[in-house]
């Protein structure tokens, strides 16, 4: 089977296109981050691998779903139904990922994972976001996960670049450095 972001790729591109295309990046990313958490849920799940209903069925179960949660741009119920009729709903995770990925570089925008031993306050997260901003002179988003593993400090991930100022990474140094 191919690989998810394989058979994403193009949707997401389409889709991408389509939102460019209409001045409605954000209409959609919203839309599709509501998609990927509507496919995710248990009880969507069944209805979509029930082989009993027909896609036009699945279609409107999940359009009515999305609806209820605010209004759609113009285009993505197609979008839906196309993702349904060619068995891709699966992939709508990664569709939006890659989505944003588009709109983040479109936009001048970057993405940073931060990886912290603790849960990082809100003006911590601002600090961070600010620093990132004015070393890389780009609006950067951040991602805060959250890693006990660390023992203590961060890993800053944007792109290729890692700034890992965690206790972990010191102490694996500090033995590398004792065996020699």
């Amino acid at each position: 089977m191919a690989e998810t972001a394989t058979v994403a790729r193009p949707y997401a591109e389409a889709a991408f296109a389509l939102a460019k295309e209409a001045n409605a990046l954000a209409p959609w990313s919203q839309a599709l981050q509501t998609l990927a958490s509507a496919v995710a849920s248990e009880p969507v799940r069944l209805v979509l691998a029930d082989p009993r209903l027909v896609d036009s069925i699945k279609g409107e179960v999940l359009l009515s779903i999305l609806e209820k949660e605010g209004s759609l741009p113009d285009g993505f119920a197609n979008f839906v139904r196309l993702l349904i009729e060619n068995d891709r709903i699966a992939a709508v995770g990664k569709i939006a990922e890659l989505f944003e990925a588009k709109r983040r570089e479109f936009e001048g925008r970057l993405h940073a994972v931060v990886t912290s031993a603790f849960a990082l306050t809100d003006e911590q997260r601002a600090q961070i976001q600010h620093d990132l901003q004015s070393h890389y002179r780009k609006p950067v988003d951040i991602e805060v996960t959250v890693d006990p593993d660390l023992i203590g400090g961060v890993r800053i991930a944007v792109g290729d670049d890692v700034i890992d100022a965690s206790v972990r990474s010191k102490l694996a140094k500090m033995a590398a450095a004792l065996k020699i």
